[in-house]
């Protein structure tokens, strides 16, 4: 099969000008089929501020009332996809953004209300795999904005990191795909206080021992559940690192 790299980047290199320039640069170098899924959780945050929109996090998952909707949509399939698909044509490669909406890619279904009330939250139900793998096939560098859609008129915000998870799952079907979650740090830590101390190598079973040790917690758990669903998938491998370190063969590898 055709080799495709999968790449999810947000957090602070998504908002930091040159660490988004950096990371875009090494993208444009990857060999083969490549695929961008972006964040921007921090922008929005400080947009909604600006309008007098309060932010609530529950477990490092944005509440997102209607108000809250408009800002992401705005950041999201705006700004942010909009300023990454500039940049990569400056570089030579013909990127296309697209939310869940855009063709029909990718389909939600609205988190049902248990303890936690989400509002506008969306629970990705149906991937059109072949609309990525027709846009690849003729040259196109899709770059997928964290929104999705219910089908019934309506954008839901949708976790980056499950976007970039449903899309390789659906892609390994068609592609060699391998997935490489990019953020702040030099891959899962085995201590939070120390960023050398990385776990070179998960498998499930361990997972599930360094989150009950409390090691592994808050956001890297949900990542961390994306990436093992994935592998079971069909995906070759996922790789969990600094966003500047690409090619540097280091970071955590998921199998």
């Amino acid at each position: 099969m055709n080799q495709l790299t999968i790449i999810k980047v947000g957090g602070k290199v998504v908002e930091t000008p040159e660490s988004l320039d950096n990371l875009l640069r090494q993208f444009a170098q990857i060999i083969g089929h490549k695929v961008l899924v972006h964040g921007g959780g921090r922008t929005a945050t400080q947009l909604a501020t600006r309008l007098g929109i309060e932010s609530n996090l529950v477990n490092g998952r944005r509440i997102t009332d209607a108000e809250m909707l408009k800002v992401v949509t705005m950041v999201y399939g705006g700004l942010v996809n909009k300023t990454i698909v500039a940049k990569l044509q400056a570089l030579g490669l013909n990127a296309l953004g697209l939310t869940g909406a855009d063709l029909n890619y990718m389909r939600s279904e609205k988190r049902p209300v248990a303890e936690v009330d989400y509002g506008f939250v969306g629970d990705v139900k149906e991937v059109q795999s072949d609309i990525l793998a027709n846009l690849i096939g003729q040259g196109v560098v899709p770059i997928l904005a964290p929104l999705t859609h219910d089908k019934k008129g309506n954008l839901l915000n949708t976790n980056a990191d499950t976007i970039a998870g449903e899309a390789a799952k659906a892609m390994a079907k068609r592609f060699d795909v391998t997935l490489i979650y990019c953020f702040e740090k030099k891959g899962v830590l085995s201590d939070e206080n120390d960023d050398e101390s990385v776990i070179p190598e998960l498998s499930y079973e361990t997972f599930k021992a360094y989150v009950s040790d409390g090691v592994i917690q808050g956001g890297m758990i949900p990542k961390l559940e994306n990436a093992f669903e994935a592998i079971q998938a069909g995906v070759k491998e996922v790789i969990i690192t600094r966003a500047d370190a690409i090619f540097g063969g280091g970071g955590t590898r998921v199998r």
